[in-house]
């Protein structure tokens, strides 16, 4: 509907079309919402078509021709390995379009409708959408902000998309490069390299931080060193990147390391340190609405900003940036706005990292227990025991339970090993509904199969585990 000559309404505006924003607009639909939702690029955001999944499937596929090339103790010689690089890319891009028009189906069965163009707020209620042919000027009820995040750029080595590169380039490449230098030994930084090195690059790591994987269980990512040494990475920690110099064939890092420089060379640097949330350029002022000091939009439990009809969710709304985070956040802002009581609790997020091994973790850690008051019992059980770990040639890892002493409530669950993504599951499942070790112990899992290892490591928090000597 027009408003005078000025301005179009719509019922609940979605900025932004990730797994955040798209959610949000299905959920919103669903609830008898009339939703407009715009991106200025494709649906599915950075996680579908620049992120998550073509990721995942160049770590995958790096997977196959790495067990190819190391199957000779399961009886399996493989003679000359051969790599397509370009249809292993379109093999990828496959994938991100099937998925992207899926979500594209599910804006038209919802009666969503959809617009390219970029946004710009005008005030509290209405925005400016800018598309190639127009500019329109929208009055909104209700707006919810899923505009994502873009990666970090250092201002002494910014993106060339050539020879410096993001995330966003080094899963479009045309060849495997000879040599790789990362810059942040973080998630990105590491599933990446380690996807190239399996690939046959030569990776070097250059991490600011006292090792790498930052924040993470410090014998999970123990695990994923000792295996980034065995395909040949060079980690360094407690490396400062002090500049880049990019004026010959390949790219020279100098870094500063334990108080001397050193310089680094190779084809392509990845720099992964991180990632900037996309509100700089939304004229978010204008709306009444003020960032924090790193850019995040301030909101309460149900997603409100400031400004009371205005939501914002996902990366835009602060840590931890999870596809799954925002999701959950679209479809507690929508629930709102309809009307429902709903709220967020992050009791029991999971968090997951591709590495090899992959790393997954929910709720908290044992010093995390500690300092929130608890007197926890921390039970491990090795993937090393587990028949189906040793049969999949992938037995390095272990399953960790840290429960209360005197409840038994499961507080929080370490998994670092075989299919540490998928299992992580049941150990937020278990969480949330506020199990006790016993509750795991009790439920009967299929033999042989990974999942016993959480019932094991329950088990043990007990007394009474069997796989293994119980402390």
């Amino acid at each position: 509907m027009v408003v005078g000559d000025f301005a179009t309404e719509v019922d609940v505006l979605v900025v932004g079309g990730g797994p955040g924003g798209y959610v949000a607009a299905i959920r919103a639909a669903q609830l008898g919402k009339k939703v407009t939702l715009v991106d200025k690029g494709e649906l599915g955001g950075v996680c579908l078509n620049r992120g998550c999944i073509p990721s995942k499937a160049l770590i995958h596929a790096s997977d196959e021709v790495y067990k190819m090339k190391n199957s000779s103790h399961m009886g399996i010689e493989v003679d000359g390995v051969k790599i397509d690089f370009t249809q292993m890319i379109q093999w990828k891009d496959e994938i991100v379009k099937k998925l992207t028009s899926g979500v594209a189906s599910l804006m038209k069965g919802n009666k969503i409708e959809v617009i390219q163009g970029e946004v710009y707020f005008t005030g509290p209620d209405t925005v400016k959408v800018a598309t190639e042919s127009n500019s329109t000027t929208y009055k909104f009820n209700d707006c919810i902000i899923a505009t994502g995040s873009r990666p970090t750029e250092l201002k002494f080595m910014p993106f060339d998309g050539k020879k410096i590169i993001s995330s966003t380039e080094a899963l479009s490449l045309k060849e495997v490069p000879e040599s790789l230098i990362v810059v942040g030994g973080g998630y990105i930084g590491l599933e990446l390299g380690t996807a190239y090195a399996k690939l046959g690059t030569k990776v070097t790591v250059l991490e600011g931080a006292d090792s790498i994987l930052p924040g993470v269980d410090p014998s999970m990512s123990r695990m994923v060193q000792r295996k980034l040494k065995k395909l040949g990475v060079d980690v360094n920690a407690k490396a400062m990147v002090k500049s880049a110099d990019k004026s010959g064939d390949t790219v020279k890092v100098t870094a500063e390391i334990k108080g001397e420089e050193k310089t680094f060379e190779a084809d392509k640097v990845l720099v992964a340190v991180g990632r900037t949330p996309n509100t700089d350029e939304l004229g978010l002022d204008q709306a009444g609405i003020e960032l924090d000091e790193r850019g995040f939009i301030p909101v309460d439990k149900q997603m409100r900003t400031k400004v009371e009809h205005i939501y914002a969710i996902g990366d835009v709304a602060g840590n931890p940036m999870l596809a799954h985070k925002a999701s959950y956040e679209g479809k507690i802002a929508a629930e709102v706005i309809a009307g429902e009581p709903s709220e967020v609790d992050y009791q029991a997020m999971p968090f997951v990292i591709f590495t090899d091994p992959e790393l997954a973790y929910t709720g908290l850690t044992e010093k995390e227990a500690k300092e929130q008051g608890y007197n926890p019992v921390v039970s491990r059980f090795s993937f090393a025991a587990n028949g189906r770990a040793l049969s999949l040639d992938a037995a390095d890892g272990f399953c960790q339970v840290v429960a209360d002493k005197e409840t038994q409530q499961i507080l929080g669950v370490q998994i670092v090993g075989p299919e540490a993504s998928s299992l992580i599951s049941e150990a937020v499942f278990a969480i949330e509904m506020g199990a006790v070790a016993e509750d795991l112990s009790l439920t009967i899992h299929a033999h042989p199969t990974l999942p016993e290892a959480i019932m094991e490591a329950a088990e043990g928090v007990m007394g009474n585990a069997i796989h293994m000597v119980n402390k």
